[in-house]
C-alpha cells in the first residue's frame, strides 16, 4: 500500500505540474493578443525562454535556496520513491517560473531580451526562493515570529503573495524605471491607446490559465491525501465572480472581461483551502472590480505604461488574496478557521516589501549596467524584427 501511495502521490503532483506548465502557453497568449502586431514574436519567444532560463536556475540554486535541499546526488536516489522529489520540483519550478513570465507582460514592447534574462536568472533564483523558503519551509524563524505575535502562522495555500504579490510588485519597479513606450503618453497630454492587437488569442490566453490554474490550486495539497474538493469549487467560484464584476465594472470590454477571471483566480490562491464558496465569490468579485479601477488608474490617470496590467492583477489581487484569507478563511465568515487577519497582514506586507526591495535593486542595476529598454529605432521596428529578425505574419505571401 505505501509503494501504492508513493506512486499516486507522483502521478498527482506531476499532473499538477504539467497542468500549470500548460498556463505558460496561457501566459504566451495572453501577451500575444494584447501587444501590437510588431511584438507578437517577442511575446512568445520571452515566455518559452523565460522559462528554460528558469528550470536550469531553479534547480541549481533557486529550489536549495527555498528548501535547503539540491539534486548533485545519484540518479539512484533521485528515484526513490518513484521519483516525488524531482516531480515536486518541477511542481514548484512551475511556480517559480511564472515570475518571469508575470514581469514579462508589464514591461512588454520596449524592453531588451538578453538584460531580461539576467533579470530572470536572479529573481528565479533568489529573489523568489528566498520568499518563498519563508512561507513554505520556515525558513529563518519568520512564521515562528507571526505566530508569537498574531497567534497563527501567515496562511498562503497556493501563492496569492507568494508567487502574484511578489511577481506583480517585482513587476511595478520594473515597468516605472523603463518607462512608457513611445508615444504612448504625450507632452499635450492625450495618449495614444494601443489596443490589444488580437482579442481571440487574448481570449484564448485567458481560457488556457484559467483551466491549468486548477492544476495550480488543488495540486497545492502535493500529496492524494490531502486533495480538497472545496479548493477546487473556491477557485471556480473566484473565477465566475471576478468574471462578472469585471464584466459590470469594465462596461463590457472584453479585455476586461477575460482577465476578470484571472484577478479572481488570483486573489482566491491563499485562502482557497480554507473559504466557504460564497466567501470566495465574494473574494473573486472584489479581485475582479479591484483590477478593472486600478487598471484605468494606472494606466490614464498615474500614466503607468504598465502593458497587461500585471502590477494591478498580480501584485494588487495577491495583496488582496493574503488579506482575504484572513477574513473569509475565518469561521465568523463561514471558512475553516485557523486564520488571523493580523498574521495575513503582517505576511503579506513582507512579501510586497521584499518584491518591490527585490525589483528595484536587480532593474536598477541593470538599468544602469547594460541597459534595459529597446533603441527608439528598434522599439519602432517592434522587437519581432529588432530582436528576432522575423514577423508574426509575413507583408505578403511569396508566389511561385
Amino acid at each position: 500500500m505505501e509503494t501504492l501511495k508513493q506512486g499516486t502521490d507522483a502521478l498527482f503532483i506531476l499532473l499538477g505540474g504539467i497542468m500549470v506548465l500548460a498556463m505558460h502557453a496561457g501566459f504566451a497568449f495572453l501577451e500575444l493578443g494584447t501587444v501590437r502586431k510588431k511584438n507578437q514574436v517577442n511575446a512568445l519567444v520571452k515566455i518559452l525562454v523565460d522559462f528554460s532560463v528558469s528550470t536550469i536556475v531553479y534547480f541549481v540554486v533557486g529550489y536549495s535556496v527555498a528548501y535547503g535541499t539540491h539534486f548533485f546526488i545519484g540518479a539512484e536516489q533521485l528515484a526513490a520513491k518513484n521519483g516525488y522529489d524531482l516531480v515536486k520540483f518541477f511542481f514548484l519550478l512551475t511556480f517559480a517560473a511564472a515570475i518571469p513570465a508575470i514581469i514579462s507582460g508589464g514591461i512588454a514592447e520596449r524592453a531588451k531580451f538578453w538584460p531580461q534574462l539576467l533579470a530572470t536568472a536572479v529573481v528565479v533564483g533568489f529573489i523568489y526562493p528566498f520568499f518563498e523558503g519563508i512561507v513554505w519551509n520556515q525558513h529563518f524563524g519568520v512564521q515562528a515570529w507571526i505566530k508569537d505575535l498574531t497567534g497563527a502562522e501567515f496562511h498562503d495555500f497556493a501563492g496569492s503573495v507568494v508567487v502574484h504579490a511578489v511577481g506583480g510588485w517585482i513587476a511595478l519597479p520594473a515597468v516605472l524605471l523603463l518607462g512608457a513606450r513611445a508615444n504612448r503618453y504625450r507632452k499635450d497630454g492625450a495618449m495614444s491607446a494601443h489596443p490589444p492587437s488580437n482579442i481571440p488569442f487574448l481570449a484564448l490566453g485567458a481560457w488556457i490559465l484559467c483551466v491549468g490554474w486548477f492544476g495550480f490550486n488543488v495540486m497545492s495539497a502535493q500529496t492524494i491525501d490531502k486533495i480538497s474538493g472545496l479548493v477546487a469549487v473556491n477557485s471556480l467560484m473566484a473565477m465566475v465572480g471576478g468574471t462578472l464584476a469585471a464584466l459590470v465594472a469594465g462596461k463590457n470590454d472584453p479585455g476586461f472581461v477575460h482577465n476578470g477571471p484571472l484577478a479572481g483566480l488570483v486573489a482566491v490562491c491563499a485562502g482557497s483551502d480554507l473559504m466557504h464558496p460564497l466567501g470566495a465569490l465574494v473574494v473573486g468579485s472584489v479581485a475582479g472590480a479591484l483590477f478593472v479601477g486600478m487598471f484605468t488608474l494606472t494606466q490614464n490617470r498615474w500614466k503607468i505604461d504598465d502593458v497587461l496590467g500585471v502590477w494591478p492583477l498580480h501584485g494588487l489581487c495577491g495583496t488582496w488574496g493574503g488579506v482575504a484569507a484572513g477574513l473569509f478563511g475565518s469561521t465568523a465568515l463561514g471558512g475553516l478557521g485557523g486564520v488571523n487577519l493580523a498574521a495575513q497582514l503582517l505576511g503579506t506586507t513582507l512579501g510586497v516589501a521584499w518584491a518591490l526591495a527585490g525589483g528595484f535593486v536587480v532593474y536598477g542595476m541593470l538599468k544602469v549596467t547594460v541597459g534595459l529598454r529597446l533603441s527608439q529605432e528598434e522599439e519602432y521596428d517592434g522587437a519581432d524584427l529588432s530582436v528576432h529578425r522575423i514577423s508574426a505574419t509575413p507583408d505578403r505571401e511569396v508566389s511561385w
